[in-house]
C-alpha cells in the first residue's frame, strides 16, 4: 500500500507529488472550489457536532476555503511552504502548518474530521492511515475529494483525450473505493455535480497547473497546452467568451472505529 497511485512508477509518483509548489499563485487562480454540499457530506460522517476539522495536504486551500463556510475552525497541514503561503494570504482565519499525512504536526485526538482534497493519491498510506486515525477524536471521521471533469460532456472527453501527456496516469477517484485499514470503517462514496466559469485562457491556465503537465518536458507540455487552445478556440461551446466546465465531485468517507 505504500503508493496509494495505482500504475505510477515511485520516481515519477514522486516527482509529480513535489511538481506544484512552483506553480502556487496559478494553481490558487485557476484550480476550481469544492462544492459545499459535497464537504457537508463528508462531515455528516461525524459523530456530533464538527467543530475542528484538519485540511491535509490543503494546498492553497480550496478545502479550507469551503471548510470555514460550513463555520468549523480549520489546521490547514501542507507539505510545500509556497503553496501555504498563497493559503495564509487569502485565509488568515486558518491556522497554518508544515507538515505531511505520514508525520502530521497535531495532537493525538484533536480534530473532528480529517479532510484531504485532490491528495490521497499522493500519500503513503501505510503510514498516513495511523496517523490521521490518531489525531482524529472518537467519533470523528476521515474524508477524500477529487474534483475531475465530468466527461459525460462530449467537448470535455474529447480535450482530455487531446492533452493526455506521457505522464498522465488514472487516480483513485476512479476507483469504487479507497483502501481500506482496520482504524477505519469500510468508505462510503458518494459524487456531486458541479461546475467552474472559464474561458479559453483560463481553462488552458488551469490545465497547466495539473501534475502530468508540470512535470512533461517543456516541449511536450507546450504542444499539448497549444493543442488544447486550438481544439477550445474551434469548439462552438467554449470558442465565445466564458463557458462552465462540468465537473463531477468524488467523495470518499469513513468513520473512526
Amino acid at each position: 500500500m505504500n503508493s496509494s497511485t495505482p500504475g505510477i512508477e515511485p520516481e515519477l509518483h514522486a516527482r509529480r507529488a513535489a511538481s506544484f509548489g512552483a506553480e502556487a499563485a496559478a494553481y490558487a487562480e485557476h484550480r476550481p472550489d469544492y462544492p459545499e454540499k459535497a464537504l457537508a457530506w463528508a462531515l455528516d460522517g461525524v459523530k456530533g457536532t464538527p467543530e475542528r476539522v484538519l485540511d491535509l495536504a490543503a494546498g492553497t486551500g480550496k478545502v479550507s476555503e469551503g471548510l470555514l463556510a460550513l463555520g468549523v475552525a480549520v489546521t490547514a497541514v501542507e507539505p510545500d511552504a509556497q503553496m501555504l503561503g498563497q493559503l495564509t494570504k487569502t485565509l488568515p482565519a486558518v491556522t497554518p502548518l508544515i507538515g505531511t499525512a505520514e508525520r502530521i504536526p497535531l495532537p493525538d485526538a484533536s480534530v473532528d474530521a480529517v479532510v484531504v482534497g485532490q491528495a490521497v493519491h499522493w500519500f503513503d498510506l501505510d503510514r498516513a492511515y495511523p496517523e490521521m486515525a490518531r489525531v482524529l477524536k472518537p467519533g470523528g471521521v476521515v474524508a477524500a475529494l477529487w474534483n475531475h471533469d465530468d466527461e459525460s460532456a462530449a467537448w470535455v472527453a474529447e480535450l482530455n483525450k487531446l492533452i493526455k501527456t506521457s505522464m498522465s496516469r488514472r487516480w483513485l477517484s476512479d476507483y469504487e473505493s479507497l483502501p481500506e485499514h482496520e482504524a477505519f470503517e469500510p468508505f462510503e462514496k458518494k459524487t456531486f455535480g458541479h461546475k467552474q466559469p472559464r474561458t479559453a485562457e483560463t481553462l488552458v491556465a488551469t490545465l497547466a497547473t495539473h501534475s502530468h503537465m508540470l512535470v512533461a518536458t517543456e516541449e511536450e507540455r507546450e504542444a499539448k497546452l497549444r493543442t488544447a487552445r486550438e481544439f477550445l478556440d474551434r469548439n462552438p461551446e467554449t470558442a465565445s467568451g466564458e463557458f462552465d466546465l462540468p465537473i463531477t465531485t468524488t467523495v470518499f468517507r469513513a468513520g473512526k472505529r
